[in-house]
C-alpha cells in the first residue's frame, strides 16, 4: 500500500513541476492550486517535496526543480521579501537545508544559516519568546506566540549545531518551553495562540486565530505540537518535551472520529457538512513516526500509537488520497486551511500533501524529512 501511493505521489509531483513552473503551490480552489511567486509562509513545503521525490526516484527533473526553488529562496533572503514572521523555519528548513542535508552544496548551507540569524531577529526581551508574526513596533502582534513556531525551531537548532553558537539552541529551547507551559492545557489539549505583554513579559491568555473558539482545540495546532515537541526532545534531550508530545498525541488520537482522520477542531460542532483537516492526520503521522523513534520498546504508550499511525496513515491512503486520478493536482483531500476566514476548506494543503509525503517515505524507505542531520 504505501509503494503505491509513494509512486502515485511521485508521478503528480513530476507532471506537478510542469504545471508549476517557477511559481509555488498554496492551498487549491476547487481542485487547482493558487500559485504564488514565492512570498508566503507555505513554500518550503514545495521545495521539500522536490527533495524528497528526487532521493526517492534519483530522477534529476526533481533535483533540477528542487534546486531552482533554493534559488527562489535565496533572492527572498536578499530582497527580504515576506519574512516579517516566524516561518522562516518552514520556509528555509525544507529548501536550502534540504539541499545540503542531500547534497553538502556549501552555498545552501551558508543561505540556511542566513535564514537562522533571521529568525533571530524575532527573539523579544523581556518577554524571552519568538514573536510569531509582524514587525517588532506592530502593537497588536508584538505579543503573540503561537504553536506553529515549534516546527521552525528546528532551523535555531540545527545553526547552533553547525556555527557551535549556543545562542540559537538557546533560544529555540526556550521557545519550547514557553510554548510547553503556555500554550498546553492542563487536559493535554492546547491553545493555537498566548499573548503576553511585550513590555514586561507578562503572561494574558490564550486565543485563537484559526480554530473555533479561544477554548477550543484546533487539530492542526495540535497536530504541530505533537511533531514539534518531539523534534524539541531530539535536539535537548529534555524529558519534558517529550512528554509533551506524548500527551497531545495522546489527546489527538482519542478524539479522532471512527475513520481516525481529523475535524479542522475537536470542539468544532459534528454534522454531515463539518471540515475535515486531513493535513492535521498527516502532520501527527509524521510527528508519530518521530516520537515512537524515541520510545524504547518497555514504554506503554509504544504500541498504541504504532497502532494509531498504522489506523490514521491507511485511513488517509484509502479515503482521503487522490491515487488513481491522474489528473489530481494534490496529493490529499478535504483539508482545511481557514474556515473562518472561508479560505479553502475542504481541498488540498501543500503542507498536507508535503507530511503525507513524508510519512510515507520514513515508514517505507526510512527517509526522514530535512528537520534534522541524518546519522
Amino acid at each position: 500500500m504505501w509503494t503505491q501511493a509513494i509512486e502515485d505521489a511521485v508521478a503528480k509531483t513530476l507532471r506537478n513541476i510542469e504545471r508549476f513552473g517557477d511559481k509555488f503551490p498554496h492551498v487549491s480552489l476547487n481542485g487547482t492550486y493558487g500559485l504564488n511567486d514565492n512570498d508566503d509562509w507555505t513554500d518550503g513545503f514545495w521545495s521539500g517535496m522536490l527533495w524528497l521525490c528526487y532521493e526517492y526516484s534519483g530522477n534529476e527533473r526533481f533535483r533540477q526543480a528542487a534546486e531552482a526553488t533554493v534559488a527562489s529562496f535565496r533572492k527572498r533572503m536578499q530582497e527580504h521579501v515576506v519574512l516579517d514572521h516566524h516561518d522562516i523555519g518552514f520556509l528555509y528548513s525544507l529548501s536550502s537545508k534540504a539541499q545540503w542535508i542531500v547534497s553538502r552544496d556549501e552555498s545552501a548551507r551558508q543561505l540556511t544559516l542566513q535564514a537562522a540569524d533571521a529568525l533571530m531577529k524575532r527573539w523579544r526581551e523581556p518577554g524571552g519568546y519568538i514573536q510569531a508574526w509582524g514587525r517588532k513596533d506592530d502593537a497588536k502582534e508584538a505579543g503573540r506566540i503561537i504553536i506553529d513556531c515549534l516546527l521552525n525551531l528546528p532551523l535555531l537548532y540545527w545553526a547552533s549545531e553547525q556555527t557551535g553558537d549556543p545562542v540559537y539552541r538557546n533560544a529555540a529551547a526556550a521557545q519550547a518551553e514557553k510554548s510547553r507551559r503556555y500554550l498546553v492545557r492542563g487536559d493535554d489539549s492546547s491553545y493555537h495562540t498566548f499573548f503576553f505583554n511585550p513590555e514586561t513579559g507578562e503572561p494574558i491568555g490564550g486565543a485563537t486565530h484559526q480554530g473555533y473558539s479561544n477554548g477550543s482545540t484546533w487539530t492542526r495546532g495540535q497536530a504541530w505540537g505533537v511533531y514539534g515537541f518531539a523534534l524539541s526532545y531530539r535536539y535537548t534531550k529534555n524529558p519534558l518535551f517529550l512528554e509533551s508530545s506524548k500527551r497531545l498525541a495522546r489527546y489527538f488520537l482519542n478524539h479522532l472520529p471512527e475513520d481516525h482522520v481529523a475535524y479542522w477542531d475537536f470542539n468544532a460542532p459534528v454534522h454531515a457538512d463539518t471540515y475535515r483537516d486531513s493535513s492535521a492526520s498527516a502532520i501527527v503521522a509524521a510527528g508519530l513516526l518521530e516520537l515512537i523513534s524515541h520510545l524504547d520498546e518497555q514504554d506503554p504508550d509504544r504500541s498504541y500509537f504504532q497502532d494509531m499511525l498504522l489506523k490514521s496513515m491507511t485511513s488517509l491512503v484509502e479515503r482521503y488520497a487522490t491515487i488513481g486520478e491522474e489528473d489530481a493536482e494534490g496529493l490529499l483531500k478535504r483539508g482545511s486551511y481557514y474556515v473562518h476566514g472561508g479560505i479553502s476548506p475542504d481541498d488540498y494543503m501543500i503542507w498536507g500533501d508535503y507530511f503525507y509525503l513524508e510519512a510515507l517515505m520514513r515508514m517505507e524507505k526510512g527517509l526522514t524529512g530535512y528537520w534534522y542531520e541524518r546519522e
